[in-house]
């Protein structure tokens, strides 16, 4: 089936929300604990110990959050204003700003300091720890919003990818694979196949990337090599979701291998999705789901001032 524009952007969006709030149950658990791929919906079996049991099924967490403060930032000004940005994910952070039920249930600790840094020294520049250890997935869970904007080049899709990391996520490596996947995932909006999309995406930071980012550059595109896992390095989210949309032919099935991963469920499906999303469409996103999603008021709202924008 072929999808217009309009139509990729909003299936990438619900399936970025979606696939978080599928995840959402299934998180800290391992590979082995996690049910038969068939099982996997957003109430999980009754006999299955779920994560954050008191969330209502269909409740997206802080990696839809954080995309919804992004993309509400990025159609306030497309070039995106830092400090405003900034403030978006410390106003959710403290009040849930972009949730479904203003209740924040989920935060990563390097979010957590970035943020804590951010309220007191006011700087999105320096708030984020970046030491190597410090290459956690929470700005690569929220960078898709970066495809959307229209008329946009590669060194746009760059900057911005890379801008909207620093506040939380500001080592090179962090930047660079929100940049990758925000060059995929544009190159898919604008109708390419996840495969030359892929190819794009990788061609384009090499030939741009600067000279003193090229070992970094590097260790992101081996992990091209190492097997999928559902870890919280941003290196591997990147892969793991990447290898869901490229081996399987549904977004039902790709956000299901994702959370079949375990530990991360809910970041891995959500970027694994977010992709599928784009491929299949919102109508490519099963019923069932796209029903028990909690807050649509809240996405369709964006969703218009993003076409008003566009």
């Amino acid at each position: 089936m072929i999808f217009d524009r309009w139509e990729r952007i909003r299936g990438g969006l619900y399936g970025l929300l979606i696939g978080d709030a599928l995840g959402v149950p299934y998180e800290f658990s391992s590979p082995g604990e996690i049910p038969a791929r068939h099982l996997i919906e957003m109430s999980p079996p009754s006999d299955f110990s779920r994560a954050h049991s008191t969330v209502l099924a269909g409740t997206w967490s802080d990696d839809g959050a954080q995309a919804l403060v992004l993309l509400d930032a990025l159609v306030r000004n497309p070039e995106l204003d830092l400090k405003e940005f900034t403030n978006g994910l410390l106003t959710w952070y403290r009040t849930g700003f972009m949730t479904p039920d203003d209740h924040v249930f989920d935060v990563g600790i390097q979010t957590t300091h970035a943020l804590e840094n951010y309220a007191k020294n006011g700087n999105p520049l320096t708030c984020s720890p970046s030491d190597d250890w410090n290459n956690g997935n929470g700005s690569l869970m929220r960078t898709l919003p970066c495809a959307f904007i229209a008329a946009s080049t590669p060194i746009d899709i760059i900057g911005r990818a890379r801008k909207q990391s620093i506040p939380t996520h500001g080592h090179p490596r962090s930047q660079l694979a929100c940049a990758f996947y925000s060059l995929m995932a544009w190159q898919m909006v604008e109708g390419n196949a996840p495969v030359e999309a892929l190819d794009y995406a990788q061609e384009t930071l090499e030939h741009l990337i600067h000279p003193t980012e090229k070992q970094e550059l590097t260790i992101l595109l081996d992990g091209r090599l190492e097997p999928s896992k559902g870890s919280g390095y941003v290196v591997d989210s990147l892969w793991s979701a990447i290898r869901c949309v490229l081996a399987t032919s549904n977004y039902e099935n790709c956000v299901r291998n994702a959370i079949a991963l375990g530990n991360d469920t809910d970041t891995t499906a959500c970027i694994a999705g977010g992709l599928a999303g784009i491929l299949y469409g919102e109508q490519g996103i099963p019923v069932r789901w796209r029903e028990t999603l909690k807050g649509p008021a809240i996405v369709e709202d964006l969703l218009s001032r993003l076409k008003a924008a566009i």
